[in-house]
C-alpha cells in the first residue's frame, strides 16, 4: 500500500469516526437576524429537537445586520468542525448575491446541511377589491394596466420578487409601492390605500380570520395547511408552475465534513416528523422541509438562478 492510499483510508476512518462522535459539545447556531424574526423562531424550534435526539445543547446566537449578510458571512469564516451552523435564509443566500456586493459567496463559501421550513405567500387584497377570486383579480388588472397598485415590505424582498415573478406571469402592469416592513404595508392595504399584496401566510392569517383582508390563492405548488381551504395560484389564477416561497434551512463554514452535515441532515428529517413540531410551523404558516446536503446546494444553485432572473427581468436595483 502506498503513502497517498494509507493517508486516504485514515482520512477516510476518521472523518467516519468524526460523524460517530458527533456532536460531543454544544453546537452554536448564528441566526442573522432579531429574536422574533421568522428565520429565529424556525431554527430554535428545530434546534430544540436536534438537542432531544442528539444530547447536546443546539444554542441560538442572533447577529443581526445588513439584511442577514453579517451573521452569514461570519459563519462562512468560522471553523468548519460542526459545532458552528447558519440558519439560512432566502434574502442573504439566494436574492442579496444578485442584488448587491456582498462579502461571500453562498454558492462557494458554505456548506448545505438542509432545508428545516419553507414560508409560502399569499395574495390578498382589500376586503372592498372588485374581485372574489384569483381569475377574476387576473381579468380585472390586467383589463387596467398601471391602475392598480401593490405593496411589498422593500425593493428588492423576497415579497417584492414574489409579486414581480406573479406579475409577470399573469402579465400584468401595476405600480409597485415599497415600505419599510410588511406591517405599514399591510396596514395602509387594509386602509384601502394599497389594492393588493403577496406577503407571507404567517403574517396574513390573522387578518385573514379576522376578515380585514380577502385572500385570493397561496404561491406554493400545493395547498398549505395553515390555508387549507385556499386554492394554489397556480390552479386559481391559471399559472402552471408558479410556485415560490421564502426557504429556511441549516447551512455550516465551507470544508465542514460531509458526513457531519449529512448526519446532521438525517436528524433534521427525523425532526421533521414530530407532530409537536408540525403543529408549532402550523400556527406559524409554515410547512416542514428537510433534504440532502446535496439536494440543499442544486436547491440552492436554482434558487439564486430564479431570483436573478426576476431581478433583471423586472430590472430591479437597490441603492
Amino acid at each position: 500500500m502506498n503513502r497517498f492510499s494509507a493517508f486516504l483510508i485514515s482520512f477516510l476512518v476518521a472523518g467516519a469516526a468524526l460523524a460517530q462522535a458527533y456532536p460531543n459539545r454544544p453546537v452554536r447556531i448564528v441566526v442573522p437576524w432579531p429574536p422574533g424574526q421568522a428565520t429565529d423562531i424556525a431554527a430554535r424550534v428545530v434546534a430544540e429537537k436536534l438537542q432531544q435526539q442528539l444530547g447536546q445543547p443546539f444554542v441560538a446566537d442572533n447577529r443581526p445586520g445588513a439584511g442577514g449578510s453579517i451573521g452569514t458571512d461570519a459563519v462562512t469564516k468560522a471553523a468548519p468542525d460542526g459545532y458552528t451552523l447558519l440558519a439560512a435564509s432566502s434574502g442573504p443566500i439566494s436574492i442579496m448575491p444578485n442584488l448587491q456586493k456582498i462579502p461571500y459567496d453562498p454558492l462557494k463559501d458554505l456548506q448545505p446541511v438542509s432545508l428545516i421550513a419553507m414560508a409560502p405567500f399569499a395574495l390578498v387584497t382589500n376586503p372592498s377589491f372588485p374581485a372574489n377570486n384569483a381569475a377574476e383579480f387576473v381579468a380585472l388588472v390586467r383589463a387596467n394596466p398601471g391602475k392598480y397598485t401593490f405593496s411589498s415590505s422593500g425593493t428588492g424582498a423576497t415579497a417584492h420578487l414574489v409579486s414581480e415573478l406573479f406579475n409577470s406571469m399573469a402579465g400584468l402592469k401595476a405600480r409597485h409601492v415599497p415600505y419599510k416592513g410588511s406591517a405599514p404595508a399591510l396596514s395602509d392595504l387594509m386602509g384601502g390605500q394599497i389594492d393588493y399584496a403577496l406577503e407571507t401566510v404567517a403574517s396574513l392569517a390573522g387578518h385573514i380570520k379576522a376578515g380585514r383582508l380577502k385572500v385570493l390563492g397561496v404561491t406554493s405548488g400545493k395547498r398549505t395547511a395553515a390555508l387549507p381551504d385556499v386554492p394554489t395560484l397556480a390552479e386559481a389564477a391559471n399559472l402552471p408552475g408558479y410556485d415560490i416561497g421564502a426557504w429556511i434551512g441549516y447551512a455550516a463554514p465551507p470544508g465542514t465534513p460531509k458526513d457531519v452535515a449529512t448526519k446532521l441532515s438525517a436528524e433534521i428529517a427525523k425532526a421533521m416528523q414530530a407532530p409537536d413540531l408540525k403543529e408549532r410551523y402550523l400556527s406559524l404558516g409554515m410547512e416542514p422541509a428537510s433534504n440532502t446536503p446535496d439536494e440543499m446546494a442544486s436547491f440552492l444553485r436554482n434558487e439564486q438562478s430564479r431570483y436573478g432572473s426576476i431581478i433583471k427581468s423586472a430590472n430591479i436595483k437597490v441603492e
